[in-house]
């Protein structure tokens, strides 16, 4: 455990170290695709396993270390996405998730990056920040995606634990979207009364 005492100095490289968790776990999501269409699926899970654990970690550590940068900020969310693409997507393609959910969680993150370029794009006044129910969502598909693996690395067969967890994450998923759609209307609906 890393203790920080106010007036201590950080090591620059020590800084690095939340930067650097997040760049593994960018490199994570295409190996973690790869060992799913191969069929190696206790490592897939070991490997996102990973991922999941150093996205809490680098996150306590960016704020532990006073490291947060703009660069993380970006990084991080990117990561989280990248991995949960190539998870969905493999998943998807070997029968283990249904194409609904996966059409659902890209969909919506398709919708949130629309949203913010075009916010930037026409100057909407919103703060682009993470809302509460788009970190469960996220948690939520982490841990659907975790048990999906875990029964392949079982080989269990379990339909309706994968239905019953589609459904739970779906649910989450499009509460997610509608929480950002909202909120990017109302900053469309005051940028239009203040122009």
């Amino acid at each position: 455990m890393v203790a920080v005492r106010r007036g201590d100095t950080v090591s620059p490289l020590i800084k690095q170290v939340p930067n650097c968790l997040t760049a593994l776990r960018l490199c994570a999501a295409p190996f973690t695709a790869l060992f799913i269409l191969h069929g190696q699926d206790w490592a897939a899970l070991v490997v996102f396993a990973f991922a999941g654990l150093s996205d809490a970690l680098d996150g306590y550590l960016a704020r532990k270390l006073g490291s947060a940068s703009r660069f993380g900020v970006y990084l991080d969310p990117a990561a989280d996405k990248l991995l949960m693409l190539a998870s969905f997507v493999t998943l998807t393609m070997m029968g283990a998730v249904p194409l609904w959910l996966t059409a659902v969680v890209i969909l919506r993150d398709v919708a949130i990056v629309l949203g913010v370029g075009a916010t930037w794009l026409f100057a909407i006044p919103v703060r682009i920040e993470p809302l509460q129910i788009g970190k469960i969502s996220t948690v939520v598909q982490v841990c659907f995606v975790g048990v999906a693996l875990l029964l392949r690395a079982l080989d269990i067969d379990q339909p309706s634990v994968i239905l019953a967890g589609a459904i739970a994450t779906g649910a989450v998923t499009v509460a997610s979207w509608l929480a950002y759609g909202q909120l990017w209307f109302r900053a469309v609906m005051l940028g239009r009364r203040t122009a």
